[in-house]
């Protein structure tokens, strides 16, 4: 059962080394941070959007796998 304003649709970040962040930004008139993740190598998080996040930064070497494909931050 789906909620509004949050995505079905999930992405997944794993790192490829020790302390990749994964920051969440705001939606709204001014996008801001609002919450951030330390990951270690092999360590894995499973995001979606929802009605207060509306983009993520990841900082960091990562594998980031989405329904559009799998991107690799170096």
């Amino acid at each position: 059962m789906d909620k509004p304003g949050v995505s079905s649709d999930f992405f997944v970040i794993k790192a490829l080394e020790d302390g990749v962040q994964v920051i969440g930004l705001t939606r709204g008139n001014d996008t801001r941070f609002h919450h951030s993740e330390k990951l270690d190598q092999g360590e894995i998080m499973i995001a979606q959007f929802t009605e207060h996040t509306s983009a993520v930064k990841v900082r960091g070497k990562a594998l980031i796998q989405t329904s559009h494909g799998e991107i690799e931050n170096k």
